[in-house]
């Protein structure tokens, strides 16, 4: 007998799902600004579990919000230093909580 797939998630709670990340990030976002950066990273980390729990993917503006690494919400100049890089083209984001740098291409427009 093989193995027995989890059933999949109602297209319902998916939605509830992401207006949930959206409403998180926007809080987090409040958190920052008001200078509470722990509360901040809680929300951010809460809302990369509930993306991984509903199978649901964070939009590239979302995951460009939260670090890779430590699950911190980044922040321009509070939780994190961006760079532009004109000989790579990227711009190079540095999070403030744990050092690592991530980089993002990007295009002139003509």
């Amino acid at each position: 007998m093989g193995k027995r797939r989890p059933a999949k998630k109602p297209r319902w709670q998916k939605e509830i799902a992401k207006e949930r990340i959206e409403i998180l990030l926007a809080e987090a976002e409040k958190a920052v600004k008001e200078g509470k950066v722990n509360f901040a990273n809680r929300y951010a980390r809460l809302a990369k579990l509930i993306g991984m729990r509903y199978n649901v993917r964070l939009t590239k503006e979302q995951k460009r919000r939260i670090c890779k690494y430590c699950d911190a919400f980044l922040y321009p100049g509070i939780t994190c230093r961006v760079k532009f890089d004109p000989k790579s083209k990227r711009v190079k984001i540095r999070c403030s909580i744990c050092g690592k740098l991530m980089s993002i291409p990007y295009k002139l427009k003509k």
